[in-house]
């Protein structure tokens, strides 16, 4: 592991971004992403997965220079068209329209069809409850996971991302509808080491901890057995009939994992609730929460989101670890778009 900080990192996925065909603007917004992603320490789909995303543009499944269109308006929600743009770019235009209809009426959803992978979800509800909304957002993926009790791959990880302001941190749980996401398999499976818990099926159907042994059967636990595996059917559901867009199976019968529809839904604390109510009731259920006796001593009780500002204060001061083959990777791409370019 090498140590990268936070300005170093950013300026180069800016760097990369600008030679592959991004605009100033879009390329500053890209790379703050993937850069805040890595600097809450998301490397699975901040840095580690940055080359992935590099590779759906220029293999052609995301298209530079795409633009969102309004398709239909219902009262508090609309359906948006992605046109296949950049899934980080849609995914944060999505989240600030339903920021701004939220300010604007209270309440507002919106659904984006042809979108594409938008990496790390939370990445939108920090974005949330940065504007002081409540917010849910949720997408689907290409088939990835079995439902309970199949052995094949038929419906996705679809990840699921709730936010709530907090004036004492913002409470933000960003999770894929698997025990653990692929992302996260890739980076126990890089640093050779085994999950903290089983994870999937090996090739002899037997649980297991090894990554390396379920990213080769593709066969993951849902989260929490049959109710994550119900969920998931559940939110694509949703996502599909929502934005009238490509459902899991529908993405599973393309070459790549592109087109996916996802779903970002936003309401105002501030019109909820008035003064100090919202920080109160807030304050309430955290306090409640972290006021039990912890199972070690010394341990604290953690909310969604309280290990992720710790990790970025920590991150801004001392640096950010980043794999040595990473690094050397995302530097390699730098000179690849330079040669292409010129």
């Amino acid at each position: 592991m090498i140590t990268v900080f936070y300005d170093d990192l950013l300026q180069l996925l800016k760097d990369i971004l600008l030679k592959t065909g991004f605009t100033p603007q879009e390329s500053v917004l890209c790379a703050k992403i993937f850069a805040d992603s890595t600097l809450d320490g998301y490397h699975s789909h901040g840095v580690n997965r940055f080359p992935v995303f590099w590779k759906t543009i220029t293999d052609g499944y995301v298209k530079l220079g795409e633009r969102p269109e309004l398709e239909l308006a219902l009262g508090s929600l609309e359906r948006w068209n992605g046109k296949l743009g950049p899934g980080p770019l849609n995914a944060h235009f999505c989240m600030n329209r339903a920021i701004e209809m939220a300010k604007a009426g209270g309440m507002g959803c919106v659904a984006l069809q042809n979108g594409s992978h938008w990496m790390r979800g939370g990445s939108y509800g920090w974005q949330a409850a940065e504007a002081g909304c409540i917010a849910l957002c949720f997408t689907n993926t290409m088939p990835n996971m079995p439902s309970w009790g199949a052995m094949d791959a038929n419906t996705g990880n679809n990840p699921l991302i709730m936010a709530v302001p907090s004036a004492n941190g913002h409470i933000v749980l960003d999770m894929s509808l698997s025990q653990f996401s692929y992302g996260k398999m890739e980076k126990y499976a890089m640093e050779d080491k085994d999950l903290p818990f089983d994870g999937g099926f090996d090739s002899e159907g037997k649980p297991t901890k090894d990554p390396k042994a379920i990213l080769e059967t593709k066969r993951l636990f849902p989260t929490g057995y049959w109710k994550g595996s119900g969920m998931s059917i559940l939110v694509d559901l949703l996502v599909t009939l929502l934005s009238s867009g490509k459902s899991t199976a529908q993405i599973g019968e393309l070459e790549a994992e592109y087109g996916l529809s996802q779903v970002f839904i936003c309401f105002d604390a501030q019109q909820l609730n008035e003064n100090q109510r919202h920080q109160q009731l807030v304050d309430e259920i955290i306090n409640y929460v972290q006021a039990a006796t912890p199972e070690k001593e010394g341990r604290s009780i953690e909310y969604p989101g309280s290990q992720t500002k710790k990790r970025r204060e920590l991150h801004l001061k001392e640096g950010i670890p980043i794999n040595e083959g990473v690094w050397s990777e995302l530097n390699a791409l730098l000179n690849e778009s330079k040669t292409a370019d010129g």
